[in-house]
């Protein structure tokens, strides 16, 4: 008697996503996107600085009962943390394995050699190293205090702020982080916007514009903190 032989499972949507390139594709998109909503939200919170200790320090700790009574205290802050993560993670890993696969697609160099591209898009990959270096010193310096310049003060963020930057080495690390953080939203939101079907030849001046002008903005905006520190505008 012969035995019945079980149909070949199909993969799953999401695991046919993933192994795809053009999925790959998206799924970074999507991820950069969030990081970029963060980081305007994140720059907007920054600027409050400028307006004093009081204004500084309770919206850090607004950033900790947001969402109460509904949710508990910091759950709110832990939820956009572990979106953050997640966005990070499935972020350079999808970099990561695209990269690997357009290096086994191409063995060996072309014969011609292709237009030289932007400073952005030549130093995507790198950037997106240092950016992932800055954030583990970031969460180091201004979230745990392992790293922190002095004395880290929890539930001061005014006076840590001033600590870090206070010193020319956060100063430079800070800075440096940003212009790449800028460089790589420039290419990166226009290189979003067309994998998600944005990009239309008519449309493809507005796209570099916007993502020319979020990238400048962002870079501003987090630069004019460490500046603000180093003139005495905010002390």
């Amino acid at each position: 008697m012969a035995l019945a032989t079980r149909p070949d499972r199909r993969p799953s949507m999401t695991r046919t996503l993933w192994d795809s390139s053009v999925g790959k594709k998206a799924i970074m998109a999507v991820s950069g996107l969030i990081m970029v909503l963060y980081l305007a939200a994140h720059m907007v919170g920054n600027l409050k600085i400028f307006f004093g200790p009081d204004e500084f320090n309770g919206y850090g700790h607004w950033l900790r009962v947001m969402g109460e009574p509904f949710l508990h205290h910091e759950w709110a802050l832990w939820l956009v943390r572990v979106v953050l993560l997640s966005a990070v993670v499935l972020h350079a890993v999808s970099a990561y394995q695209l990269s690997r696969r357009d290096l086994k697609a191409r063995p060996s160099k072309y014969v011609h050699k292709k237009p030289r591209a932007s400073y952005a898009t030549r130093t995507m990959r790198y950037g997106g190293v240092i950016l992932g270096l800055f954030l583990v010193w970031h969460i180091l310096d201004l979230t745990t205090g392992t790293a922190h310049p002095g004395g880290f003060q929890a539930g001061h963020p005014y006076q840590n702020v001033i600590d870090t930057f206070s010193t020319w080495y956060g100063n430079v690390v800070y800075i440096a982080a940003v212009l790449a953080m800028g460089l790589h939203v420039r290419h990166g939101f226009w290189s979003a916007a067309q994998t998600l079907g944005a990009g239309r030849a008519t449309r493809d001046r507005a796209l570099k514009t916007v993502a020319n002008v979020l990238a400048l903005v962002l870079t501003a905006g987090f630069v004019s903190v460490p500046v603000g520190v180093m003139t005495g505008v905010v002390s």
